[in-house]
């Protein structure tokens, strides 16, 4: 899956209507919200959403006919194998009606070129877990762990014999990550991923 790198805006017209979109990564529900209140014009006829973040999706056709907005939007989302994006498409009218086919033309395509414009990265699962070694296997543990690609630690912490090391790492690495642990402790230190 993918999501959007950074926020992108389109603006087009239609039959004399003027659509703006504006789509954006998300990480919750909470950031979701918070965008789309964000860019939505309380001035303009319509301001229709749709989100998704993993299995959790949500939209809303704000006053369109039933189905005619945010579903289109979903499925724009959708069709583009993106997640933890939301997009927010706001409508001023123009006098001339579109009807149901030409509104769902009219917010699927907005969101569609909205979501075409921004650049992707890879979402990737990330797994947070301790590594546990002694005082002797630190530095040397610290130098390899940092150079495994996407790992970071996060936080250390101290005690009389050696130091946990919070670690988040891509989930398909979790096993390299235990393998290297423990060659380099020889064993001895100890890796616990939830």
């Amino acid at each position: 899956m993918f999501t959007l790198r950074a926020p992108v805006s389109v603006s087009q017209e239609i039959k004399k209507s003027k659509f703006l979109g504006h789509a954006a990564p998300v990480a919750s529900e909470e950031e979701a919200r918070a965008f789309l209140a964000g860019h939505s014009d309380l001035a303009a006829n319509h301001n229709c959403w749709a989100w998704r973040i993993g299995q959790a999706y949500r939209f809303s056709d704000d006053g369109e006919p039933k189905g005619t907005a945010g579903k289109p939007m979903l499925q724009a989302i959708d069709g583009q194998g993106l997640d933890n994006v939301a997009v927010v498409v706001t409508r001023w009218f123009g006098g001339i009606l579109l009807g149901s086919g030409g509104l769902m033309r009219a917010y699927g395509g907005t969101a569609a070129a909205c979501l075409r414009e921004g650049e992707r990265v890879e979402v990737i699962a990330l797994a947070t877990g301790t590594v546990t070694c002694a005082f002797s296997d630190l530095a040397l543990m610290k130098a390899r762990l940092a150079a495994l690609p996407g790992t970071d630690i996060v936080a250390e912490d101290f005690f009389d014999t050696g130091a946990r090391l919070t670690v988040r790492v891509p989930a398909q690495t979790v096993g390299a990550l235990e393998t290297l642990v423990t060659d380099i402790s020889r064993g001895k230190a100890l890796v616990d991923f939830d």
